[in-house]
């Protein structure tokens, strides 16, 4: 028989609950048994005055914009419908039915406020990360570094030429951030090249081409991961250029160390990191095994030979060349103090028959060294070793991180400006790939929603 839909008389009374409605298997349940913002309540408690109207509960606006990274609800105008609507956000956001959720300006106004000055965001990275560590998902023995340029909240079209500089008339908080970081390693100072293009919106966005299409401005999101679990263990927001991206390797990797007592053996990473330099740092200041893919330029395509072709000798400190004459060395430095100079007799080399293949244009041949060198033939045997190859694979960890990030929590474009707010974009999405990871990899117990 059809039944009827009772619909007769409402009830006077109903029983609800928000526990008993959000399954047992849902993300938001699993996540929640890692978020602890007890401590970061009372960091924040210095900021709020003692008299006055109470405030929207800062842990309210933290859990809902933890929803919304992990979610990837972009806007913060759709994220406040979104928990209003949503039981499962409420009972995350510990709303129950009838808890009014914050006007989407208060987002703003406590993020440039309160949020930045007490550095939030980043405290609750750390956290996250704390929680990471205590559950055994850090090894703490492979890490691995990488960039992706992440396109700025900026149109190319109205860009304006670099060499003119900014409009008399361009004001806001970004271009107030902008002129701050004029001499910050990671932005300003990074390079003395002026780009081709300034965005008026969001002068600290770099125009770029890396991609090889059509430029844009973007940012970088620097991730420094463990390899064991991919756990993000630091992110740091840079102007997209790699000597930016190398210093933000180094300020991670000196950060892991200072804070949570991490110092990896080894470290895994593209040509971009695979400078002498940088090889140098990571071997010789902080005993770390450069799996890293290593930078070099020295290949001549004139058929002559090439640096590689001469054979070093460690205890003589002097060259064979492929005709077994001896190449030597004064000490003498260039480029900076950063490359020894090692010279062939001129008698060895007037004489030489290989020398049309050698140095057909000069007296002598001249080979440079860079004081790192030693760094730098670590690099190149690692490479060539099983571990090398394994590193290789391990890598690829960070890409699948930065894939994530663009297509399931859709940060493929920044929505805030500004140095900082690419930092606070990029803390929390990176919040949110790690409590995503410790919602995956820890068993939620077997308990019934009451």
């Amino acid at each position: 028989m059809m039944g009827h839909r009772q619909v007769d008389q409402a009830a006077l009374f109903y029983e609800f609950s928000l526990e008993r409605h959000v399954p047992a298997g849902h993300l938001l349940r699993s996540i929640d048994r890692f978020v602890e913002l007890g401590d970061l309540r009372r960091e924040l408690a210095p900021f709020y005055s003692a008299v006055g109207r109470p405030s929207i509960d800062p842990e309210l606006m933290i859990r809902m914009l933890i929803v919304g990274y992990c979610f990837g609800i972009r806007s913060e105008r759709r994220l406040c419908e979104e928990v209003h609507l949503n039981l499962a956000y409420r009972w995350f956001c510990r709303l129950g039915l009838d808890g009014d959720v914050p006007d989407h300006s208060t987002f703003s106004k406590n993020r440039h406020g309160r949020f930045r000055d007490s550095d939030l965001l980043r405290r609750l990275f750390e956290s996250v990360l704390r929680r990471c560590i205590r559950e055994g998902l850090v090894g703490g023995e492979g890490f691995a570094v990488d960039a992706s340029l992440i396109k700025a909240d900026a149109n190319r079209q109205n860009g304006v030429e670099g060499q003119k500089g900014l409009p008399p008339g361009a004001t806001g908080h970004a271009v107030d951030e902008y002129l701050a970081v004029l001499d910050d390693a990671a932005f300003g100072a990074a390079t003395e090249v002026t780009p081709k293009f300034i965005s008026p919106a969001d002068p600290a966005a770099r125009w770029t081409g890396a991609h090889g299409g059509q430029a844009f401005f973007a940012y970088s999101t620097n991730y420094l991961i463990d390899v064991q679990n991919a756990i993000i263990v630091d992110v740091e927001a840079t102007t997209a250029i790699r000597q930016a991206e190398v210093w933000a390797a180094k300020r991670m990797i000196e950060r892991a160390m200072e804070r949570f007592d991490l110092y990896p053996s080894r470290l895994m990473g593209d040509s971009a990191y695979g400078s002498a330099e940088m090889l140098g740092w990571l071997v010789n200041e902080h005993g770390i095994e450069p799996h890293v893919t290593v930078f070099d330029k020295s290949a001549r395509k004139d058929g002559t030979f090439s640096r590689e072709d001469f054979t070093y000798d460690h205890e003589g400190d002097v060259y064979f060349c492929p005709g077994g004459k001896t190449l030597t060395t004064t000490g003498t430095r260039v480029n900076d103090d950063a490359t020894i100079l090692y010279r062939a007799a001129k008698h060895d080399c007037s004489g030489c028959v290989l020398k049309s293949r050698c140095c057909p244009n000069t007296p002598t041949r001249k080979v440079p060294r860079s004081i790192h060198e030693g760094a730098r033939d670590m690099a190149r045997t690692i490479a060539k070793s099983w571990e090398g190859r394994v590193s290789r694979r391990l890598r690829k960890k960070i890409e699948m991180l930065f894939a994530h990030l663009k297509r399931i929590l859709k940060l493929d474009r920044l929505r805030l400006r500004g140095p900082k707010g690419a930092r606070d974009e990029f803390l929390l999405a990176a919040t949110a790939q790690n409590l995503r990871k410790l919602a995956k990899l820890i068993p939620t117990p077997n308990l019934k929603p009451a």
